[in-house]
């Protein structure tokens, strides 16, 4: 199944009223922001770090960047750095800018940052460079139940 249609079955299973937006490939977070027609602030960045040996999905504001220093802290790890593209598509199947902020149904560790939560609203590339998907963060920390830290 395709994650995005893996997602759309997990809100829909879950009673999750979502927006689904269809736009041209973006592959940065303010290309995103500016097709969706929302505040680059209500994004939901999926950043795939390795620390140690694991691989760990760290998501936060679109609008905001990882502190380095915080994550190691939080992850426990002297070493800290950004998967690299081929890493990137073996572990979430997905290419730079469209992985979602869903690391439970890529089988990937998650860490969401606290401040994703202060906007009503969360918006994502939803697993393609062409699909978004619009929703409440309130649904989200609802159906994903996040570690919740602050890595911004």
């Amino acid at each position: 199944m395709v994650l995005l249609d893996q997602i759309k079955l997990l809100l829909k299973e879950n009673g999750i009223t979502y927006k689904e937006i269809c736009h041209a490939p973006t592959k940065t977070s303010e290309e995103s922001a500016v097709a969706r027609r929302e505040p680059l602030k209500i994004g939901a960045k999926a950043l795939l770090v390795k620390a140690k040996d694991e691989f760990v999905l760290c998501i936060i504001p679109a609008d905001k960047k990882l502190d380095v220093k915080k994550t190691k802290e939080i992850l426990k790890s002297k070493d800290l750095r950004f998967a690299n593209e081929e890493e990137l598509l073996e572990k979430t199947g997905c290419v730079k800018g469209a992985v979602p902020p869903f690391g439970n149904l890529i089988g990937v560790k998650m860490i969401v940052d606290k401040k994703l939560f202060e906007e009503e609203y969360m918006a994502f590339n939803a697993g393609s460079l062409e699909h978004s998907i619009k929703m409440k963060t309130k649904d989200y920390r609802d159906i994903i139940k996040p570690k919740e830290v602050d890595i911004i």
